[in-house]
């Protein structure tokens, strides 16, 4: 199916940054994200046209599958996916091979060199590899130890490696996990991933504010009152509980990808647009930022759990009651926190985070309150008129809303908020890709922008570094409150606004 020609930024992109030559190596291909995530974004980029007839996708785990049974295995998982494009699936299979790989075992790592050279060869992919570390956080050093000693990462001009998220625990560990990492390969080699920042309505803020005269000049603390990121799920733990509680919505989601989306939201014009103008400037808003009251930290940030919910007829178990969480766990499921950013643009602008899990709806948006009108001239039915917002939705229906107000029908001059919106799908005709479809070609590409630099990990660290200390030596300080399953979380969360006369928005 050609691209919509309502769309010719699509159309310009997928014919200019098609993917050169290359050998994609996914670590941990037999764990849940290569088959939910990886493939299907590989897939996407087959259909779009954007993969070279030149490339493979090598994937390594632990256990001794052969290439057949990697193929059979991905394809099951894939079914529905699949479906509707059997011929194209079957060529694009062509590209799949496997090799077990335990990372910690350098002999077999120095085996996989011996394949990828010989898949080099048959593929033609000109010695260019990518190595996507799908694995578990404690195999990130030694992995990347293991591809140095093995020859794999030698030249920088052809070998990249992709780490997930978490990249350290603390702001201690990732700066001992930089240095591992950067010992193996050079800063332009790495690149730390955020699903987060692949999505086109988190680039999309730079757009908005840097191609439209209209927003800039107001995006400051003259005319902003507040800003609010959340990030909600409507799902438990799922089958994550091993990962989770050692992480917690802390380390899972508000050092990384909502504290992202703040220094994207927040970043000063970067001088020209490229990769590390863009970085340099998240950087500085990650090293400015600070909790809102970092001598009694336990003031400026909320925890809690879910507990049970739902009906009789669907009921909802609570965090506790979830397989494999201990049954007195403190782990927080939820996790509100209040930010300034110390700069002359945001001082004094509260900046209010919050994600959690079990919520009662799936949603990620930035929401940008301005400055009431100094003088209410006109009647209104309500008491205080509604503050201008302007409302990004990261997802699900990705775009943007205005929020205003309008004179209501009528002989009286009274006011009403009205809504001006922008949808990414009926607007371009077709929806936005995912996350990972954009970041893997990115990553391929050689493109950094949207990977996370060394100095911007450990600042998002630092920042939270009183929260974390708390947590692990005076939690009582900062206890973990509970919620019902569906609702916007625990109360605790809405006093932290309150103190400021501010609330949630409510979807």
């Amino acid at each position: 199916m050609q691209p919509s020609l309502s769309n010719p930024l699509r159309i310009g992109l997928r014919q200019e940054r098609v993917i050169p030559p290359q050998c994609l190596i996914i670590f941990g291909a037999s764990g849940d994200l290569t088959h939910r995530k990886l493939i299907p974004a590989l897939f996407d980029l087959y259909l779009q046209r954007r993969l070279p007839s030149e490339f493979a996708i090598v994937g390594c785990a632990r256990r001794p599958w052969s290439d057949n049974e990697f193929k059979e295995k991905i394809s099951s998982k894939l079914f529905e996916k699949i479906s509707d494009n059997k011929d194209e699936w079957r060529i694009f299979s062509n590209y799949l091979f496997y090799q077990p790989v335990d990372l910690q075992n350098l002999e077999q790592v120095k085996d996989l060199a011996s394949r990828l050279s010989q898949i080099d060869k048959k593929q033609a992919t000109h010695g260019n590899k990518t190595f996507y570390l799908s694995v578990s956080p404690n195999f990130y050093a030694g992995g990347c130890k293991a591809l140095k000693e093995s020859g794999l990462i030698e030249d920088p001009k052809k070998s990249r490696i992709v780490i997930e998220k978490p990249f350290g625990r603390d702001y201690s560990s990732a700066r001992r996990l930089n240095k591992i990492v950067q010992s193996c390969a050079d800063e332009s080699q790495i690149f730390r991933i955020d699903h987060y920042l692949g999505k086109e309505t988190v680039q999309n803020i730079l757009v908005l504010r840097f191609a439209n005269t209209i927003f800039e000049p107001i995006w400051n603390r003259n005319y902003i009152s507040n800003i609010q990121i959340t990030s909600s799920e409507t799902v438990g733990v799922e089958d994550r509980a091993g990962y989770y509680e050692s992480s917690g919505a802390l380390r899972d989601m508000l050092q990384n990808h909502l504290t992202q989306m703040l220094a994207v939201t927040a970043m000063e014009p970067p001088g020209k647009f490229d990769p590390e103008a863009i970085r340099n400037e998240k950087a500085k808003v990650l090293q400015a930022s600070k909790l809102a009251n970092e001598i009694k930290p336990w003031e400026c940030c909320v925890r809690g759990q879910y507990g049970k919910g739902g009906n009789i007829s669907s009921p909802l178990n609570g965090y506790r009651e979830e397989k494999g969480v201990n049954p007195n766990s403190t782990t927080e499921t939820y996790i509100a926190a209040k930010v300034f950013i110390d700069n002359w643009r945001w001082q004094g602008v509260p900046f209010y985070l919050r994600t959690g899990k079990r919520l009662p709806k799936r949603l990620g948006e930035i929401v940008l309150t301005f400055k009431d009108v100094p003088v209410h001239l006109f009647e209104s039915t309500i008491i205080d008129p509604s503050p201008n917002q302007l409302i990004l939705r990261i997802q699900p229906n990705e775009g943007a809303t205005f929020k205003f107000e309008v004179k209501s029908p009528g002989s009286g001059m009274r006011s009403r908020p009205v809504q001006m919106d922008f949808s990414y799908d009926e607007s371009f005709g077709e929806p936005s890709d995912e996350g990972y479809v954009r970041l893997l070609a990115d990553s391929m590409l050689g493109d950094p922008t949207l990977f996370t630099r060394s100095d911007e990990v450990e600042a998002a660290w630092k920042l939270y570094t009183p929260l974390i200390e708390l947590m692990e030596n005076s939690p009582w300080k900062l206890p973990t409150h509970k919620y019902e399953s569906k609702t916007w979380g625990p109360p605790e969360a809405d006093q932290l606004l309150a103190k400021d006369n501010i609330f949630w928005r409510r979807p």
